[in-house]
């Protein structure tokens, strides 16, 4: 029943990993068109840079005052910390299920 449960998790990983497919990308189109200063700032492969999702996971595009923008990245930030959630969580329970054998 555990790893029923981690198996959960993953696919709420991969739920949150479509939805991070679909609004990071229309977030960094966004910047690039209307923020380009801010763009500027993030790392060179903005999409996968571990500075950049720390970025996107700290919130930082709300200094942009940009609702627009809010509306992208907001889901994009749910979806990705959905990922890491539940990576994190079918991790714990894994383990934990190897324990208990």
């Amino acid at each position: 029943m555990i790893l029923f449960f981690a198996l959960v998790c993953v696919a709420l990983a991969i739920a949150g990993a479509t939805a991070f497919a679909i609004f990071w990308p229309l977030a960094l189109v966004h910047l690039r068109d209307r923020q380009p200063t801010m763009r500027a700032a993030l790392a060179a492969p903005a999409f996968i840079h571990p500075v950049t999702l720390w970025w996107l996971l700290d919130g930082g595009y709300r200094a942009a005052k940009d609702r627009n923008l809010d509306g992208l990245a907001t889901p994009a930030r749910l979806s990705l910390a959905t990922i890491l959630i539940g990576l994190f969580m079918a991790g714990i329970l894994w383990l934990w299920s190897e324990t208990m054998t």
